[in-house]
């Protein structure tokens, strides 16, 4: 059995951060994530990048128009392809929440197709499985997506992506353990 390595990047101790560390870690705990935890907790290394990047995520998380089950669902994609637990475990819940049925989130998760998606969210995952796996769309993929979700929708799709995938890779650098009690993704099948 495998042991668990040893986060990289842990909480810092409020004590021990800087003056700007105390800041950007107020900013976000005031806002509507209500406390710093997760890749926050790595980002707090770079206080000034963590302001802005906190701001995209907040803007993708509770302001963005498209509707919460396809940005849910959007974030678990992205958790799946870096094979990030943390984030994963960390919308699961939100995604059912938001009416994305368990089972097709459990296929994600397998690292596989779900069937019986809607409409919408046959487009998402083909959409964005596309584009992180080939760096692009072809012209035939964009025409759908675009008339599915027009340009906003697709930019906000992509940045949702982007976004998470930018904090899978910190987590995953971090080593940041998951909360008590939750199972880690399973690598993706061979």
């Amino acid at each position: 059995m495998s042991q668990q390595k040893a986060e990289r990047m842990p909480a810092i101790a409020p004590e021990k951060m800087t003056e700007a560390q105390k800041k950007a870690a107020a900013e976000i705990s005031s806002g509507p994530r209500g406390a710093l935890r997760g890749p926050f907790q790595a980002f707090l290394r770079s206080p000034a990048l963590m302001s802005p990047v906190q701001k995209v995520g907040e803007y993708l998380r509770y302001g963005c128009p498209l509707e919460r089950r396809i940005c849910e669902m959007a974030t678990l994609i992205a958790a799946r392809f870096w094979t990030q637990s943390y984030e994963w475990q960390a919308h699961y819940t939100h995604a059912l929440n938001a009416g994305l049925k368990a089972e097709i989130a459990d296929v994600i998760a397998e690292g596989r197709r779900p069937v019986g998606m809607a409409e919408d969210e046959a487009v998402v995952y083909d959409t964005l499985t596309e584009a992180l796996e080939h760096k692009g769309l072809c012209d035939a993929s964009y025409a759908r997506a675009i008339k599915q979700f027009g340009e906003q929708g697709l930019v906000d799709l992509l940045a949702i992506a982007g976004y998470y995938g930018m904090l899978a890779l910190i987590l995953n650098v971090a080593r940041t353990a998951l909360p008590e009690g939750k199972k880690p993704l399973d690598p993706f099948p061979s």
